[in-house]
């Protein structure tokens, strides 16, 4: 479900779960143990830099409130997926495993008869959402670094512009995203992933020792109107992790224990929120209405230790940087291989063209948005809350539509709440992202 998103994150580790799955029929199949870290790891560091901006836009107690009740609801969409999933891999005796996309067009094409020639569609409008939001994580990775990095400099009298300090960040950035083989990019992984815990532990230590917590009472306790859109889209892109869910599942050796009462699922996500609660608490009391978008950046740019935690964080999200364009470039890339004639005379060579292409056009949006925290809730009011939210709905709506009477009274009511929810979200985070985007792009 800012900032640095998961080095390894999300689809990250959903498509080295499949390329593993599609190679050998399970040589290694993942504990309970595992797969919970899997799922950590795949989760936490999408939005938990951000956590003190969260809270500033939700205000301490509504943001407290909000956060355990959004994440009640990613998990309870998450099982309507599982369960999508399972009835679809039933009905295909020759299929083992769906991943989210599969999912909605099996469904569709077993649902009732006006949703079947939507199955297609479907498929490819969650392909888009997928890749979509993939793109925005890319563009996300460059101005945190920028952000950091450009604030290092500073401390140094390096006064250069944000734009040239995103710059120089660019040819590092492209050299490991021209890779076109998951197994020369992965070995990153664990080390990003330390270095954003490090970078998120040392922040807050940090904190904690800057002198004493300011009051609570100094502290907006809740907050409405447009600040509650931007908190809407912050929490859900932190806790949008959906695509992991079912590649996860699958790798265990007791799936069961997956989507069980204490399984790994409910397990998992009750330890993230705990941790983004806490961070986003930590934060927002120490800093207030100045926190920024990552967390990081409120540290003193002139401390030596400071500036090691950003360099730390900052790597992080380096590191993760080619394994969040690579699940990008697998969405994307079939696509233009099979209508593209080129494509299939020289794959290798189109294909790294077309990924150099691609890393301007993540740098592009970079540089044309570099309001860090607007971005993020940009992508999560926007997508995330699609992908989490409305799609599992429809899900559940068309495999309960095979037979009528499991749509009951509280069923409907159920899912049709989830769905004003929502596109409420989707509506007013959006337009309220855009606008302070907008508002910030002719400020600047």
């Amino acid at each position: 479900m800012g900032i640095p998103m998961e080095s390894t994150t999300k689809r990250a580790d959903l498509n080295e779960t499949q390329d593993v799955e599609a190679t050998s029929k399970s040589k290694h199949k993942t504990s309970v143990f595992e797969a919970v870290a899997h799922l950590f790891k795949g989760s936490v560091g999408a939005g938990l830099f951000a956590m003190g901006d969260c809270y500033k836009n939700g205000g301490l107690i509504g943001a407290t409130i909000l956060m355990p009740i959004i994440a009640v609801i990613c998990v309870h969409c998450e099982q309507m997926l599982i369960k999508g999933s399972m009835l679809a891999v039933e009905r295909n005796k020759s299929a083992t495993f769906y991943d989210y996309p599969e999912t909605v067009e099996k469904c569709f094409e077993a649902g009732p008869k006006p949703f079947r020639r939507l199955a297609k569609l479907m498929k490819f409008i969650v392909e888009m959402f997928l890749c979509v939001t993939q793109f925005g994580f890319c563009s996300i990775y460059f101005v945190f670094i920028t952000e950091n990095l450009h604030q290092i400099l500073q401390s140094y009298g390096i006064d250069i512009s944000l734009s040239l300090t995103m710059l120089i960040c660019l040819l590092p950035a492209m050299i490991p995203s021209l890779m076109t083989n998951l197994k020369y990019i992965s070995p990153v992984s664990a080390f990003a992933s330390f270095a954003l815990i490090f970078g998120l532990v040392a922040t807050l230590c940090l904190a904690f020792l800057d002198g004493p917590m300011p009051s609570i009472s100094e502290r907006n306790l809740f907050k409405f109107g447009p600040e509650l859109s931007l908190f809407f889209g912050t929490a859900l892109f932190s806790f949008e992790g959906i695509a992991l869910i079912l590649p996860i599942r699958n790798s265990m050796k007791e799936p069961k224990k997956f989507n069980q009462r204490f399984g790994v699922l409910n397990i998992s996500m009750l330890i993230i929120t705990l941790l983004f609660t806490f961070t986003g608490f930590v934060s927002y009391t120490k800093w207030g209405e100045n926190v920024e978008g990552s967390i990081t950046l409120n540290l003193n740019p002139d401390d030596k230790l400071s500036q090691a935690v950003k360099i730390a964080a900052a790597l992080g999200v380096f590191f993760g940087y080619p394994i969040q364009f690579f699940v990008m470039m697998k969405i994307i890339w079939p696509p233009v291989k099979q209508n593209m004639a080129l494509a299939q005379r020289r794959p290798i060579t189109v294909q790294v063209v077309f990924r150099f292409i691609m890393v301007l056009l993540t740098f592009g949006v970079a540089l044309l948005v570099p309001k860090l925290h607007l971005f993020i809730s940009l992508i999560g009011a926007l997508c995330s809350t699609s992908l989490a939210f409305v799609f599992p709905v429809f899900i559940d709506f068309v495999v309960r539509a095979q037979t009528p009477k499991n749509l009951g009274t509280w069923v409907y009511l159920k899912n049709m709440i989830i769905l004003i929810i929502a596109l409420l979200g989707i509506i007013t985070g959006t337009y309220e992202s855009i606008h302070e985007i907008v508002k910030a792009f002719y400020e600047d």
